[in-house]
C-alpha cells in the first residue's frame, strides 16, 4: 500500500523536535525515510504507512494503538522475526520491516536468542522493573545510598510517560513544578546516567520469577538471569478500549498513543479528530492536538458534566471545541482505517436512545477512557491482588511502605494502581527507601526518616484534595498492616522471596 502523506510537524509552538540522523529504512521494499531517536511504527506513520498487519482469521487491518509496548496492533516482522513491536523497536539504517499477514511464522535462528550468550547477574542489591518515573525515582533513591542498582526498561528511551508529557507540572520545586513532564524525564534519567552504580537495560523486558529468587530477563541480543536483594516493580499502566463496531480500525488509537507520535515524535496523529473521554488525558491531548495544527471535531462523554480539572477544560472552551455530554461512540466507519465515526446520546441508565445519532467525519479516534494497571507479572510473582475499581482494576495488596505479599518485593507508580506522575515519583522513592532500610543501608536513619517525611505529605497532604479522593480511597482499600500482612502471606504462601 503507498503511503499516504507526510504527518512530520515541523513548526510547533513550545516544542522543538530534535530529530536524529536521517537513516534510511526498508517496508515491503519499498524505502522509507525515518530519524534516529524513532521507533519503527512511528517513522512509518510518518511517511504515511498505518496499515502494519492484518489479523489472523478476519484479515483486517491492525495498526498503531498504545506505542509503548503494551499491546499487539503495531506487530511486524522485523529482520525476519514476527510479532515484533515496532513502537519500541528503533528505526535504524537498512532494517527490513515486512507486513504480517495473518499468524505469525516462526522466526529464523538469527532472528532469535538461540545461541546468545546469557548473563548471569548476581550480587545486585536492588532490580526496578520500569524506566518511568516511578522506577527511576526508586533507583535513584536507593542508590544515593549505596545499594546497586539495575534498571530494566522494555523501551530504548527511559523517562516512560513522562516524555511525551507537554503540560507543566503543578506543585513546588522538589516536585519538579515548573516543568514540563519531558523536562522532568530529562532531570531523572540524567541523575541516573550519572550514578556509578546504576546499571541500566534497554529494550529488555523481565519475563518470570523462579525459585531461589531469580527473574528472567529478554534482552535485545542476550538472555539475563538477575538474583537481587530486593525488586521494585514499576511497569506502568495499558489503556483501557471500548468496545464498538470499527474499534480496531487504524486510526483508533490510544490517547496515550496520539501523545507519543505528536509530542515524543513530532508527528501528527491525525487531521480531524474525535476524543471520547473527558478526563484530565482526554482534554489534555485535545488541547495538544491543537496545538500542533489538528482539528478536534469534538469529546465524547458519557456522564453528564466534564470530567476534567478546570484549568484543562477552559483551555478547549477557549477554543470553541464541542464536548458531547451523555453521548457514547456507537460505530467507526472505515474500510482499512477510520473515515468517520457516529455517536449515540445516552438516557439516564446509559442506554442510547434511538434517532440521536450524529455522524462525525474524522480520520482519527481516540480512546481515553482510562488506564489499567499493568500487574501481569506481579500476578506471576505470586503477589496477592484485588479488584479496586478505584484504581483501574487488578492492583497487589501492599503494607505502608509498599512491601506486596512476596517478601522484598515492592510496587510503585500507576502497577499500584492508577494516579499521576507526581504520586507515581513520591511512591518510587519511598519504595527505593523502604529497600535501603531493609536491608540495613540506613546506618544514619536518614532513608527512614525521609521516607515517613514523603508518607505523611502524600497521605496528608497531597492526596487531601478532593480531586483524587477517589484514588485515595482505592489506595486505603489495598494498604494493610504488618501483622495483617502476614496474616496474608500465611493464607497464601508467597512462591518466591526476596530481602535476604
Amino acid at each position: 500500500m503507498p503511503p499516504l502523506k507526510d504527518r512530520r510537524i515541523w513548526e510547533h509552538p513550545i516544542l522543538t523536535f530534535k530529530r536524529g540522523r536521517r537513516v534510511k529504512f526498508y517496508f515491503n521494499g519499498n524505502v522509507v525515510e525515518g530519524y534516529e531517536g524513532e521507533s519503527i511504527a512511528a517513522a512509518l506513520y510518518a511517511a504515511g504507512y498505518d496499515v502494519f498487519s492484518r489479523s489472523p482469521y478476519k484479515g483486517r487491518a491492525r495498526g498503531a494503538f498504545c506505542m509503548i509496548g503494551k499491546c499487539s496492533s503495531c506487530f511486524a516482522v522485523v529482520d525476519g522475526v514476527p510479532n515484533t513491536r515496532t513502537c519500541v523497536e528503533p528505526v535504524r539504517d537498512g532494517v527490513k520491516v515486512e507486513f504480517q499477514e495473518g499468524l505469525a511464522g516462526i522466526p529464523s535462528a538469527t532472528g532469535g536468542l538461540e545461541g546468545k550468550e546469557e548473563e548471569i547477574i548476581e550480587g545486585i542489591d536492588v532490580l526496578v522493573i520500569g524506566g518511568g518515573p516511578a522506577g527511576l525515582a526508586a533507583a535513584i533513591a536507593a542508590a544515593k545510598h549505596g545499594l546497586s542498582v539495575l534498571i530494566v526498561n522494555e523501551h530504548f528511551k527511559l523517562g516512560g510517560q513522562l516524555i511525551k508529557q507537554t503540560h507543566k507540572f503543578f506543585g513546588s520545586k522538589d516536585l519538579f513544578g515548573g516543568l514540563r513532564g519531558f523536562q522532568v524525564a530529562e532531570e531523572l534519567e540524567s541523575k541516573v546516567r550519572s550514578m556509578r552504580n546504576v546499571r541500566v537495560l534497554l529494550q529488555a523486558t523481565a519475563y518470570g520469577f523462579f525459585r531461589g529468587g531469580w527473574v528472567g530477563v529478554a534482552g535485545k541480543d542476550r538472555l539475563y538471569r538477575v538474583k537481587p536483594r530486593f525488586v521494585i516493580a514499576a511497569p506502568g499502566a495499558a489503556e483501557r478500549h471500548l468496545a464498538f463496531p470499527g474499534n480496531d480500525l487504524p486510526g483508533v488509537m490510544g490517547a496515550g498513543g496520539a501523545q507519543t507520535l505528536m509530542n515524543e515524535y513530532g508527528i501528527l496523529p491525525g487531521d480531524e479528530v474525535l476524543v471520547v473521554g473527558s478526563g484530565n488525558v482526554g482534554v489534555i491531548v485535545s488541547y495538544q492536538l491543537l496545538q500542533a495544527g489538528a482539528k478536534v471535531k469534538g469529546i465524547v462523554e458519557i456522564l453528564p458534566y466534564i470530567g476534567a480539572w478546570f484549568v484543562h477544560a477552559a483551555k478547549i472552551r477557549r477554543y470553541g471545541v464541542k464536548v458531547y455530554t451523555r453521548h457514547t461512540i456507537k460505530e467507526v466507519r472505515g474500510k482499512d482505517r477510520v473515515e468517520g465515526a457516529t455517536i449515540v446520546r445516552v438516557d439516564e441508565h446509559f442506554k442510547p436512545v434511538p434517532g440521536s445519532e450524529v455522524d462525525i467525519p474524522c480520520d482519527l479516534v481516540l480512546i481515553a477512557v482510562g488506564l489499567t494497571p499493568d500487574t501481569r507479572l506481579l500476578a506471576q510473582a505470586g503477589t496477592v491482588v484485588t479488584w479496586v475499581p478505584e484504581l483501574g482494576g487488578l492492583v497487589p495488596i501492599r503494607t505502608k511502605y509498599l512491601e506486596t505479599s512476596v517478601p522484598g518485593l515492592f510496587i510503585a507508580g500507576d502497577a499500584s494502581g492508577i494516579e499521576e506522575a507526581t504520586t507515581a515519583m513520591i511512591e518510587g522513592e519511598i519504595a527505593g527507601l523502604s529497600a535501603v532500610v531493609k536491608a540495613g543501608a540506613d546506618d544514619s536513619g536518614s532513608a527512614a526518616e525521609r521516607r515517613e517525611a514523603l508518607l505523611k505529605f502524600l497521605w496528608d497532604e497531597y492526596r487531601a484534595s478532593p480531586v483524587v479522593a477517589k484514588a485515595k480511597a482505592g489506595k486505603l482499600k489495598v494498604t494493610v498492616g504488618e501483622d495483617e500482612m502476614e496474616r496474608i502471606r500465611a493464607s497464601n504462601p508467597p512462591p518466591v522471596r526476596f530481602g535476604s
